[in-house]
This record gives C-alpha cells, sequence and structure tokens, in this order.
C-alpha cells in the first residue's frame, strides 16, 4: 500500500475528520541502498555528533476510505531511515510521518519556531512538532498516543505544558516529500505567556548543558508575514496559516 514516492507533492491540508492506523512491514534494502544509506548517515554523524539513530516511525501509505476518513500505514524504523533522502538511486525511502501543533496567542496570532543550528534542519520555521515513535509494548497507535505524544512535543520545545486531553484534532497536511502531518490545535494563551515559557526551557536547556531544539519563536497571523521570517520555511506552513486566518477570519 505504497502509494507516495519521492517525486515532489504540492503541500495540502487533506481535509479528513477520521483516522485509522495500521503498521505494515518495511521495504527490504538492497544491499547498495543499504550501504549508500550507511556511508550518508555517518557522513552526518561526523559533522553533528548530537545525530541520534532513535527510534522512529515513517509513513508507508495512505488511502482515503470515503470523504472524510484517511487510512495510514506505518512502519517502524530508526532515524538513519532518512538518509536514503539523498541517496539518488534510492526506490525504498519512506517519508515522514509526525504531529505538529498550532499554538494560538490570545490575539489570534499563531506561534511559529526556528529550528536552532544543532538540528537536522537548522534555520527553518515550523510549527511545534515532530516524528513520531513507535508506541510502547502492547499500546496501539491511536489517537489517544498522537494527543500524548503532540503535548509532549510542544513542552519539549516551547516550555508549554498542554494536557494530550486539551489538544483538538485540526486537520491532516501532506508535506511536499509525502510525509503525512497529523495536526493538533492547542488552547490560547497570552503572548507573555507564550515567550515566558519558550525562555525558561530554554535557559534550562542551557544549564544542562544542551542547546536548545529551537533558537527563536515568532507569532504570525496570516501569509502575508512569512517573508518576515528570515530562513527556510517547512512547505507546510503556508497552507497552515492561510487555512488557520480563513477560519480565524470565519469567527470574527
Amino acid at each position: 500500500m505504497i502509494e507516495e514516492s519521492a517525486r515532489p507533492f504540492r503541500a495540502e491540508l487533506l481535509d479528513v475528520y477520521r483516522l485509522r492506523f495500521a503498521e505494515t512491514a518495511a521495504p527490504r534494502l538492497t544491499p547498495e541502498e543499504r550501504l549508500a544509506m550507511n556511508e550518508v548517515w555517518d557522513a552526518k554523524v561526523r559533522d553533528n555528533p548530537s545525530y541520534f539513530d532513535g527510534p522512529v516511525l515513517v509513513c508507508a501509505g495512505t488511502r482515503r476510505e470515503g470523504p472524510d476518513e484517511l487510512a495510514i500505514s506505518w512502519v517502524r524504523t530508526t532515524y538513519r531511515h532518512f538518509a536514503l533522502r539523498r541517496v539518488p538511486f534510492s526506490t525504498s525511502w519512506l517519508p515522514s510521518f509526525f504531529v505538529a501543533v498550532l499554538q494560538p496567542a490570545d490575539d489570534g496570532r499563531l506561534l511559529v519556531r526556528r529550528m536552532s543550528n544543532s538540528t537536522a534542519a537548522p534555520g527553518r520555521w515550523q510549527l511545534p512538532g515532530g516524528s513520531l515513535e513507535p508506541p510502547e509494548g502492547d499500546e496501539p497507535l491511536d489517537m489517544r498516543a498522537l494527543h500524548r505524544h503532540a503535548a509532549r512535543e510542544l513542552i519539549e520545545e516551547t516550555g508549554i505544558d498542554a494536557s494530550p486531553d486539551d489538544l483538538t484534532f485540526w486537520n491532516v497536511i501532506r508535506a511536499g516529500n509525502g510525509g503525512i502531518g497529523v495536526l493538533f490545535r492547542a488552547p490560547s494563551l497570552p503572548e507573555a505567556r507564550l515567550r515566558e515559557r519558550f525562555t525558561a526551557m530554554a535557559e534550562a536547556e542551557r544549564a544542562q548543558g544542551r542547546e536548545p531544539e529551537l533558537d527563536n519563536i515568532f507569532l504570525i497571523h496570516s501569509t502575508a508575514q512569512l517573508p518576515l521570517l528570515m530562513g527556510p520555511h517547512a512547505d507546510y506552513l503556508e497552507p497552515i496559516v492561510r487555512r488557520y486566518a480563513a477560519s480565524a477570519a470565519e469567527r470574527a
């Protein structure tokens, strides 16, 4: 059921309201792919020793099941798998499977964050969030697990402590490389609180001798402000901000 490929897509919101998840087997790598993947990964680790080959999920395919439901198949692997993206002849690479959180301020602006130089995407602006990790033990991968993961990503990256039950499923985004992101909306908070929590989180990380994953946050109200974000943007950011701003205008 591998429908996505390495060909580029235009990032788009899929407008689904129910999700179904199914684990599937990983594609078998050829010896040439495995060798090239390891060479690329080892080179990246030499350049940035903070890279960690931990467990991660990737998206093996999606299928519409009626107008409102999306079936997502997923594979257990490690972060090393993403090095296949840089292997030109690879036909076995799979795109990311991630969660992201829309965190509004009280005035309706949306929080975006910039990745620090120690990450895999230095300087890139995107929403708080990250790749999904495999469920532990016999726990299923379901919406409750995604709520928990989204809440954990939010506090780890921004210092904002939201209960999983406070996060509302918002939509699903397909990124330009075929990656699938499940989007949640957090409760609105005052701007001062957002900045206070981010600053406290960053200071706590540095006190432990670690560089924070994020080095800046910004609040935007429309796509017209995206050019103010100096540096690369996640390709999914523009359609999400456009839809968010349109929804906010309808509620006003």
